[in-house]
């Protein structure tokens, strides 16, 4: 296999140069932009106002980073465009240090109920009853505080407004994706070149942590799986991987972070001599990721690219539906601030293609008791059609088409 084994994780890890700095962070002009279209949409429904609660929605519209916890802190966003914080009072000094978006900071004491600050905010902007927008995202214990604390607002889904916004990437989103993808995609490579017998799955994830830090991605991985032979056939892995043997049929699965953004890309291939069984479902694997990328076409679909992925393992004898041997999961996913985001290719999903749009294409199959093949790249939609963020694996014996 031309690029398999051969090398040392020493030497690997030494001849990488950092790039992550060649890539712009989102600029502040562009959350504003973001805040325009939210009430654009949400002036064409009516709404009165929208709760982003803390995580990557709070991020994507202000700029501001938090991580979710048992404390309320999110921002309401009305259709003028003003934003208005909610945090804790302690933590007042810490949201003016990370806000981009200037706002207004409601803060409440540890003894005081924040979903009566909430609902007063609401009060305070002309909203003193009726529907109000919340993220998805949102906690129970929040929604459910926010109605005992005033009966008389009514929270809706704003998954209308925050996915009109989220599934369509700028240039700038997609440049940053395409510099994470493309860090990653090396990654693999050097990952296939350290392998060896006897190497073990932990000693690959700890090279590929590694490997995309001294890329420039600070916090590493952000996900890794590596799977030899028989474990390959489960999608997520194993509780104990096994070590590397001859002619192991190896899956591995990484991403990383980037000025916020997630890089995903699986890789299989053999290490050592392919048999018959894994030559033809590798092959039938890239026939039927070529498939969804040939059906990703504007005004069709998400579930017409999963379709087309299993007429071509049906056509082959595999499936059908999400029988085994053959596809056990969705054919994508979306993909951005989270590794897994609106929209999702899979049977059911109606959702139609626009440019802008970015999706995994991994038609895995799973052989039992055998082996997996998962060919994972990623595909953003422009104005002429589907393209590929890397390109996908080019043969069983060149995988990375060296």
């Amino acid at each position: 296999m031309i690029g398999i084994g051969g090398s040392t994780i020493e030497a690997e890890l030494n001849a990488i140069k950092p790039k992550a700095h060649l890539v712009k962070p989102i600029q502040k002009e562009e959350f504003q932009n973001r805040i325009k279209k939210a009430c654009r949409l949400m002036k064409a429904k009516n709404a009165q106002a929208l709760y982003l609660h803390s995580g990557t929605n709070l991020y994507y519209f202000t700029g501001t980073h938090w991580n979710s916890s048992e404390r309320m802190v999110g921002a309401l966003l009305f259709p003028n465009g003003e934003v208005h914080y909610i945090a804790p009072q302690f933590e007042k000094g810490t949201i003016l240090d990370f806000m981009i978006i200037n706002g207004e900071v409601h803060c409440w004491e540890e003894h005081e109920s924040p979903f009566q600050l909430f609902n007063q905010t609401l009060k305070d902007n002309g909203v003193a009853n009726g529907e109000i927008l919340i993220d998805e995202t949102t906690p129970f214990f929040i929604s459910e505080g926010i109605l005992k604390a005033s009966p008389v607002y009514t929270l809706v889904n704003a998954k209308p407004v925050i996915s009109g916004c989220r599934m369509i990437k700028s240039d700038a989103e997609i440049a940053i994706m395409q510099h994470a993808m493309d860090i990653t995609l090396e990654v693999q490579k050097a990952a296939a070149r350290i392998l060896k017998v006897g190497i073990t799955a932990n000693q690959v994830v700890d090279f590929i942590n590694e490997a995309h830090k001294r890329f420039g991605a600070t916090s590493g991985s952000y996900f890794c799986i590596v799977l030899f032979g028989v474990d390959s056939s489960f999608p997520h892995g194993v509780s104990k991987p096994k070590n590397l043997e001859m002619n192991d049929m190896v899956l591995i699965d990484t991403g990383c972070v980037l000025h916020d953004y997630i890089s995903d890309i699986t890789r299989t291939y053999v290490f050592g001599e392919a048999n018959d069984l894994q030559r033809r479902i590798w092959n039938i694997e890239k026939e039927t990721q070529q498939a969804a990328f040939d059906a990703a076409r504007l005004g069709n679909t998400c579930a017409t690219i999963d379709l087309a992925s299993r007429k071509v393992l049906e056509s082959h004898g595999l499936g059908s539906d999400y029988k085994l041997p053959g596809l056990p999961h969705r054919t994508g996913h979306g993909i951005g601030l989270d590794i897994h985001e609106y929209p999702y290719i899979v049977k059911g999903d109606e959702t139609v293609l626009e440019p802008g749009m970015c999706f995994s294409n991994e038609p895995m199959i799973c052989v039992p008791n055998e082996f997996g093949v998962r060919h994972e790249d990623h595909i953003y939609m422009t104005e002429n059609g589907p393209k590929w963020f890397t390109k996908p694996m080019y043969s069983i014996e060149n995988p990375f088409g060296l």
